[in-house]
């Protein structure tokens, strides 16, 4: 291959948005005389002629300082940066370029976040999780085109093999156990034998990790195609009873991740945490919202699957359209979506056509044509309105003269009522 020929192949990789500030990274480095190199899963995924995902850039120099050079350059670019780690982060409409100045990492204890300082590219990418991310193509110089592979990661590419870097490698930060089994299952790679070792033996330094990062992963387990293939593997290593005691998954709530994306081709990250807590109950649930630091519409979700799964035995007998909307409208809508995936067959029927069909069903009048017909305001007016649309969705009522009909018969009872 010449060497060239992968920075050919990331140029057209790219979304024409993203080439012109690339470029505009590279120019600058090279009028700095400053070495900037594409690393990580990029490098990797340009290997293996698979969709890049990620740009993300080292240099041995300041990259804050690029980073803002460059956006000052281009419009409808913002640049973000963040001192503490040497990063910046270079955005528009359709793109994401992530630069950042090569640097050494080191952990003062399990699951902390790490020391940053700068250093070379050897040292950056020593940082990395697994060997087959720990390569960089450079982008400018004499070099520009060549990899630079010091743990031979090309080897486990062809071998389909993830490995670390280090026994400790899990210790200092146990979230590459969950990296693992999504690299794994994306690229169909199976851990080196010792790498498996290890993670087995340090799996409980998940313990250490704290909720926000723990959340963050599993948000990307949950961006993939197959979400439940990733949990099972990391339900086989431990590591979900490591994060959790309630944590569980097993076949049957993959068959449920599997069914909710039949019924819901996009879900939201509230809705697979809803259904990954479906079993627990809500002191279990309110635990695990807890312990993942999870926002106030996740833990409402994740705490209201309980009730929602005591409604399965109601639900899975002759229940009219309007009955389901009562039930089912109190609770978050992710929660009613982990029923329509994991609930008993009737029960999940029931709930897909709540989420799809009657919860958007209004009848045609409001309470200004309420109004208009002779209705008074105040509690009966709400009644009316409840009673029209339960109509509706039970379908005593299909036009708009029908609808007429029932408020008049409502209104006149109501009059009667009254005196």
């Amino acid at each position: 291959m010449a060497k060239a020929n992968l920075i050919d192949n990331l140029n057209r990789a790219l979304p024409a948005a993203a080439r012109k500030p690339l470029a505009a990274i590279v120019r600058d480095a090279q009028s700095e005389a400053l070495a900037i190199y594409l690393v990580g899963g990029s490098v990797r995924d340009l290997l293996l002629d698979r969709p890049t995902l990620d740009v993300d850039l080292t240099l041995e120099g300041d990259a804050l300082a690029l980073a803002r050079r460059v956006a000052i350059s281009l419009e409808d670019v913002r640049c973000t940066v963040h001192p503490t780690f040497g990063t910046a982060t270079l955005k528009g409409a359709d793109f994401r370029l992530d630069v950042a100045t090569a640097r050494v990492e080191t952990y003062e204890r399990p699951g902390a976040l790490p020391s940053v300082h700068p250093g070379s590219l050897q040292d950056d990418l020593f940082r990395r999780d697994f060997t087959v991310n720990a390569m960089a193509l450079a982008m400018t110089g004499d070099q520009r085109g060549a990899i630079t592979d010091p743990f031979d990661g090309r080897s486990d590419l062809e071998a389909r093999l993830l490995r670390v870097l280090h026994e400790a490698s899990f210790k200092d930060d146990a979230t590459r156990i969950l990296r693992a089994a999504r690299y794994g299952s994306r690229l169909s790679f199976r851990l080196e034998s010792n790498t498996m070792r290890w993670l087995r033996r340090d799996v409980t330094y998940l313990k250490a990790i704290c909720g926000h990062r723990i959340r963050e992963e599993l948000a990307r387990i949950f961006q993939e195609p197959q979400p439940e293939r990733i949990l099972l593997r990391l339900s086989e290593l431990g590591a979900l009873q490591a994060i959790h005691p309630t944590l569980s998954f097993d076949s049957s709530r993959a068959e449920a991740f599997g069914k909710l994306r039949e019924i819901h081709p996009t879900p939201s990250r509230t809705i697979y945490l809803a259904l990954l807590a479906w079993e627990a109950s809500r002191p279990e649930a309110t635990a695990f919202a807890t312990r993942l630091a999870l926002n106030k519409r996740e833990t409402e979700a994740v705490r209201a699957v309980a009730a929602v799964r005591a409604l399965e035995r109601t639900l899975s007998a002759e229940v009219r359209p309007s009955r389901v909307v009562e039930l089912l409208s109190p609770f978050p809508s992710a929660a009613v979506w982990a029923l329509a995936a994991a609930g008993r067959e009737s029960a999940r029927v029931q709930a897909s056509r709540y989420l799809h069909r009657w919860r958007y069903v209004k009848p045609s009048l409001d309470g200004h044509a309420l109004l208009a017909m002779g209705a008074i305001p105040g509690p009966q007016l709400g009644q009316a309105l409840r009673r029209l649309k339960a109509a509706k969705l039970d379908g005593e009522v299909r036009s708009r003269r029908d609808e007429e009909k029932l408020a008049r018969e409502l209104l006149n009872a109501g009059a009667r009522t009254r005196t």
